[in-house]
C-alpha cells in the first residue's frame, strides 16, 4: 500500500529550480518556494502578510488577490536569483484561485 507521502515525490525541487507550493483555504493562500534537497523553504508569502495588506486590499476579490500574490512571490524569487520553479498545486483542480496564482507568478517573470 502506498504511503501519504507518494505524491510529494513526483514534484521535487532543488536549489536551482525549487518547487513553488501553493495552499488555500477559504480565507487565505499561501506561496512558497521550497528546496526539497536541503528541506529548506526558500520564500514564502501569503495574504496574511501584514506588509501585503494595503495591496492586497486594492485588488479587490479573492481571486485577484491571489494573482496580486504571485506576482509579489515572483518578484521577490527574482531578488534572489531564482527564476525556474516547479509548479506544485497541492492536488487542487489549476482552476480559479491556483490559476491566477500561477498566471500572476509568471507575470512576475517566474518560468515553470
Amino acid at each position: 500500500m502506498p504511503n501519504s507521502s507518494s505524491k510529494k515525490k513526483k514534484v521535487f525541487g532543488t536549489p536551482e529550480k525549487p518547487r513553488l507550493v501553493v495552499y488555500r483555504s477559504l480565507k487565505y493562500l499561501y506561496g512558497q518556494l521550497v528546496d526539497d534537497i536541503n528541506h529548506k523553504t526558500l520564500l514564502a508569502v501569503s495574504n496574511i502578510s501584514k506588509d501585503l495588506g494595503q495591496s492586497l486590499k486594492k485588488a479587490g476579490n479573492k481571486t485577484k488577490a491571489s494573482k496580486e500574490i504571485g506576482k509579489i512571490l515572483a518578484e521577490r524569487a527574482i531578488k534572489q536569483k531564482i527564476e525556474q520553479v516547479v509548479f506544485d498545486r497541492n492536488g487542487y483542480l489549476y482552476h480559479g484561485r491556483i490559476k491566477a496564482f500561477a498566471e500572476g507568478a509568471r507575470e512576475g517573470g517566474l518560468k515553470f
